[in-house]
């Protein structure tokens, strides 16, 4: 099968961690070069995170009380996304105690020894001291449980040939992009939630409160504004880069399907060029809509004519959600910031006889993580929606996927429902909307009945790997509670 077009990201992933050493000061005049070794090590873990490209910050190393409220300080100030406390001895909580209690950014205890194990044989002080990387982890931890705050997690390992170690390093720099993006996003909305979709609805500043995320109210007009200003050269320029991303077939077996038509084509080319200045113009990180406009109006025809364009951007780093799916389009961002995708999706129709699920959508899709090129096909209605024009089918990649669904509680507080899964070949509906056939553990029956239970909104984001693990610590971090519906061990 062909490979799909790669849409490169219109902002590069980023994050800004700090890193500090602690060690016992009452070590340094006692063993001559062990300061010295400390401060290798330190640099060789700096080393291991600048190679996720990520910015880093190194503080430096404190060994006492009055060294760590100096810090503390510095941290406040350097606007951090995540900070790593790298344990290269033993050192008393006095170092950590005050940074822990003021500060918001999450914090990981790093204690990665340099050895396997120690060389008995030849062992000595120096060479335990130089290994004792985790023995005041449990000093830290209780710590942190006195001031108020939960439990830092831990990166425990060898600084070098770790595997686990490196990955678990790699995974908490993903969550920092994760949070940088969250922290300062400003989603667009305009228009309404369907009317009868009361999982929807959301509320703006909950969401700033939870997320950091700024909302920016939009019209429907102001796209129009953009729409308007199309020339045939704009359309034309995105009509080939449309046609070099997307297969164009003709219809298989659904009657309100079509080989895409010029006119269609063009108006997805046409209304792509305005989403796309529009975005400019809001500064947004990402968008959820959804909008009628009067029967055959121009503005009907905008509206319901975004799903390519939408889907182009979805690609590039910028969630789109139809439906007015504001928490969607956060789960959407998470995902894509653990670059995984995050594509818009829902539960379709289960295959009993083979035990899956479709899990897709109408609408934006993620095209990067698309099984082979995407297709276009023109569809003569949108079922449940007004409208007409050209819509995105595909499949995901085979293999692991993980979905997150962002539901609210009674209580009014945000959860995150995680499911990990695997998208396994085969046949999918040709009705012009995204399908994936979907197996989960133990069975698609027990599944179901478990993934509803936890009180999911009906929309979630659907990525490739099996990222669950990081998706907690996001959540974690943010103070959010989430489930693990299902989770494959490798």
């Amino acid at each position: 099968m062909t490979a799909t077009p790669r849409i490169p990201r219109r902002k590069p992933l980023t994050a800004h961690a700090g890193i500090f050493g602690v060690g016992h000061h009452s070590y340094w005049p006692q063993f001559d070069g062990l300061l010295d070794d400390m401060h290798r090590k330190l640099a060789a873990f700096e080393n291991k995170v600048r190679a996720s490209g990520i910015q880093v910050t190194n503080f430096g190393l404190v060994d006492n009380a009055k060294s760590a409220y100096a810090l503390r300080d510095r941290l406040k100030a350097a606007n951090l996304d995540l900070i790593f406390c790298d344990l290269v001895t033993y050192a008393t909580s006095s170092t950590f105690g005050i940074i822990i209690r003021d500060l918001d950014v999450p914090i990981v205890l790093v204690a990665l020894q340099p050895m396997q194990a120690m060389d008995y044989a030849r062992a000595s002080t120096y060479m335990q001291l130089s290994n004792d990387d985790f023995c005041s982890v449990p000093e830290f931890a209780g710590v942190a449980i006195r001031m108020g705050k939960r439990p830092p997690p831990v990166i425990l390992g060898t600084l070098e040939d770790d595997p686990e170690a490196d990955a678990d390093i790699a995974g908490w720099c993903r969550v920092a992009c994760v949070l940088h993006d969250l922290k300062s996003a400003r989603i667009g909305h305009f228009g309404h939630v369907l009317e009868n979709m009361l999982d929807m609805q959301t509320d703006h500043t909950a969401l700033t409160a939870a997320f950091g995320c700024h909302i920016v109210q939009t019209e429907a007009d102001n796209l129009m504004r953009h729409f308007r200003r199309v020339t045939d050269a704009d359309a034309e320029a995105v009509k080939q880069q449309i046609l070099g991303i997307f297969d164009t077939p003709d219809p298989v077996s659904d009657p309100i399907t079509r080989k895409v038509t010029p006119e269609d084509l063009d108006m997805a080319a046409r209304v792509a060029v305005a989403l796309d200045r529009f975005v400019g113009e809001f500064e947004l990180d990402g968008l959820a809509y959804y909008y009628e406009g009067e029967p055959e109006s121009e503005m009907r025809r905008l509206v319901s004519n975004l799903i390519v364009g939408n889907s182009l951007l979805t690609a590039a780093g910028f969630p789109m959600c139809g439906e007015s799916d504001l928490k969607t389009c956060v789960a959407m961002m998470i995902e894509d910031r653990l670059d995984i995708g995050g594509s818009f999706a829902e539960f379709h129709p289960v295959d009993f006889r083979e035990g899956f699920v479709l899990v897709g959508h109408d609408g934006p899709h993620h095209l990067n993580i698309a099984d082979g090129r995407p297709v276009l096909r023109s569809l003569v209605k949108y079922h449940g929606k007004p409208g007409s024009g050209a819509s995105v089918e595909f499949k995901i990649r085979q293999g692991p996927i993980t979905m997150l669904s962002i539901g609210v509680t009674y209580g009014g507080k945000f959860k995150f429902v995680v499911a990990e899964g695997q998208s396994v070949d085969g046949p999918i509906p040709p009705t012009g909307n995204t399908n994936t056939r979907g197996f989960f553990q133990p069975d698609v029956r027990t599944f179901l009945k478990r993934w509803v239970a936890e009180g999911p909104t009906h929309h979630f984001a659907l990525g490739t790997g099996h990222c669950a693990h990081l998706i907690e610590r996001v959540g974690d971090s943010l103070g959010i509670e989430t489930a693990v519906v299902a989770r494959e061990r490798t």
